[in-house]
């Protein structure tokens, strides 16, 4: 038992629920959603010591008899697999990111210890006991049972580990350049501001009941690796009139159905005032956010109905400073990745960004990560929002030495360009709403484009500042892959992005994927366009392949792949994809895969 409710294993679990009045929660029917009804009649947060005291001991039977409680688990940061029963998947908060040596090799415990599902349940690719990176610098185990949740969590809290608020309708893992601190090219080292807004919003009932899910990124990279245009709150860096170094702050931004790009609110704030601006904006949401209709109630939707001005001005009235006009932007391009060997602002210092296509690893694998960070770094691992990981700290005469362990071969600094930027969500293996298999498919995708296409220039140009070694960097197109519409594979801001869907072939219902091409951020934002809709699976790596072999013969010097898709008509796009293989394209649909009688 624990001896303070509030008190879980380290995280003190703080405030008091719904201080937020709902101000303008109904839009149409004049009541709340029924989660939001749940969120009332139980604070979401009240799970975590059911979870101890309670589930733990009698199994997922008596989850089931709390109304609404299933739900609440997210705030837990526990989800409940599609396979039901005693299956659940378990995101850890990484606060921009940054993991500890002691960190990794504790979760690679974990994941080989009670990450293993039943017998049959194995990949063919991955195996089991394995664990995923993800999009937003997270980690998540699957194959959890209930029963071992409190150890796991003592363990975690053991290294400074935590998952609560890794879901559910509250402050998300926050973003950050996995490379702060070291980059020797950034404006300012904005990790700092990243652990202080998470431990504000982390644990804290009085901004735990938001509308939907609260998404923030801050960096001062100048090359937008945090994905600031997606967030619900973008913290970018900028310069104020007067030479200080803060942030201009981007707000309504995120994917999913609805895409949209985050909206300039021409503010700037220091990095002291970063964490009060957020709270500010998470409070307007909480009191104006639509709580009624949970498909429209992220809070992009309403920078859109209050417009950039009418939002900023609700955002005003709530901080406790005045808020300043944007200064310059010191954003340049969209990097996207950290692979490669770079050098750090310290002279003869590298970091070694390491590519890990679909972001999966299994346990031992992270304990050798651990073991090398240890060995040839600073001790401290890094993930990235591409599913990739990087060892800082490391000194040049060491550098070889790293590259030259097994652990790099397999997750190589100098991966082909598909491998390096493919992207994929847990698809139909885990998750009840995709489609299609995901993580599979698209590492055997990429594994087959790069095989096809080797010693051929493909992606954009190499860093100028990689490591000068016997290896080249290839370049990089991504391949983003999402089992369904949620696009928790950030398929929008792709080079290739691919959404799952089904196809009629002969007398079959098969899988298939929605492609569209041409999405980037950074100084060139723009989502893709869905070029074509159900492609079968089976004809895409083909249709691909006539696609990138278009795109090397029609390039322009040094024009990266997003690029040359704008500028080709769609229409032209289509017939190459559409070549050969069944031919003409194929209506939408969402059935479940069955035989068509």
């Amino acid at each position: 038992m624990t001896k303070d409710r509030d008190e879980l294993y380290g995280l003190t679990i703080r405030g008091t629920d719904r201080v937020m009045p709902y101000k303008n929660p109904y839009r149409t029917h004049g009541e709340l959603s029924e989660v939001e009804q749940q969120k009332l009649d139980r604070p979401p947060l009240d799970c975590v010591d059911s979870i101890i005291n309670v589930y733990s001991k009698e199994g997922p039977s008596a989850i089931a008899k709390i109304p609404g409680e299933m739900e609440r688990l997210k705030w837990a940061g526990i989800y409940p697999q599609k396979q039901g029963g005693d299956a659940f998947m378990m995101r850890i908060k990484v606060p921009g990111g940054h993991l500890t040596a002691a960190q990794v090799r504790e979760i690679g415990v974990v994941a080989d210890a009670f990450g293993e599902g039943p017998d049959g349940t194995e990949s063919r690719v991955f195996g089991s006991k394995y664990a995923d990176l993800t999009t937003r610098q997270s980690i998540q185990i699957h194959w959890i049972r209930i029963e071992d949740i409190p150890r796991i969590w003592r363990r975690f809290a053991s290294v400074g580990l935590t998952t609560i608020q890794g879901c559910g309708d509250g402050s998300r893992n926050v973003l950050c350049c996995p490379v702060a601190g070291v980059d020797a090219d950034e404006a300012f080292n904005a990790y700092p501001v990243v652990r202080e807004i998470s431990a504000f919003f982390t644990g804290n009932r009085e901004y735990a009941n938001l509308p939907r899910k609260f998404k923030i990124s801050a960096t001062g990279c100048l090359e937008d690796c945090a994905q600031a245009e997606i967030n619900d709150i973008g913290l970018m860096p900028a310069r104020a009139d007067d030479g200080t170094l803060g942030f201009n702050v981007l707000a309504g931004g995120g994917l999913s159905d609805g895409e949209r790009m985050a909206s300039d609110i021409d503010v700037f704030v220091r990095q002291d005032q970063a964490l009060e601006l957020s709270r500010a904006i998470a409070q307007v949401f909480g009191e104006l956010g639509n709580r009624e209709n949970r498909g429209v109630c992220r809070m992009r939707y309403l920078v859109q109905e209050l417009g950039p001005e009418g939002f900023r001005a609700e955002v005003e009235a709530r901080a406790e400073f005045d808020l300043a006009p944007a200064g310059e932007s010191l954003t340049r391009r969209y990097r996207g990745d950290h692979v490669g060997v770079h050098p750090q602002k310290e002279d003869g210092m590298f970091y070694v960004g390491c590519s890990v296509p679909v972001g999966r690893m299994n346990g031992p694998e992270l304990v050798e990560v651990a073991r090398l960070a240890e060995t040839y770094g600073d001790g401290t691992v890094r993930l990235a929002t591409d599913q990739n990981f990087t060892f800082t700290g490391v000194p040049g005469d060491k550098v070889e030495r790293l590259l030259a362990e097994d652990l790099l071969t397999k997750y190589s600094p100098y991966p082909g360009p598909f491998s390096r930027g493919v992207v994929a969500c847990t698809g139909t293996e885990f998750c009840r709403y995709a489609l299609v298999e995901t993580k599979e498919r698209a590492v055997k995708w990429a594994r087959l484009l790069d095989a096809q296409l080797a010693g051929e220039p493909v992606g954009a140009a190499p860093t100028p500042d990689g490591w000068s070694g016997p290896n080249e960097d290839a370049g990089v197109i991504r391949m983003h892959f999402s089992g369904c519409s949620a696009s928790c594979a950030q398929p929008q801001i792709a080079d290739i992005g691919f959404r799952g869907a089904t196809a009629h072939v002969g007398n079959h219902l098969a899988e298939a994927v929605d492609i569209g091409l041409g999405g980037s951020l950074g100084a060139a934002p723009g989502f893709i366009d869905w070029v074509e809709g159900a492609r079968p699976v089976n004809d895409v790596p083909d249709a691909l392949l006539r696609l990138v072999r278009r795109y090397q013969s029609e390039r322009r010097h040094d024009e990266p792949f997003y690029n040359w898709a704008r500028r080709i008509p769609n229409d032209d796009l289509r017939a190459t994809l559409g070549e050969e293989g069944t031919g003409t394209p194929v209506l939408l649909t969402t059935k479940p895969i069955e035989r068509v009688q």
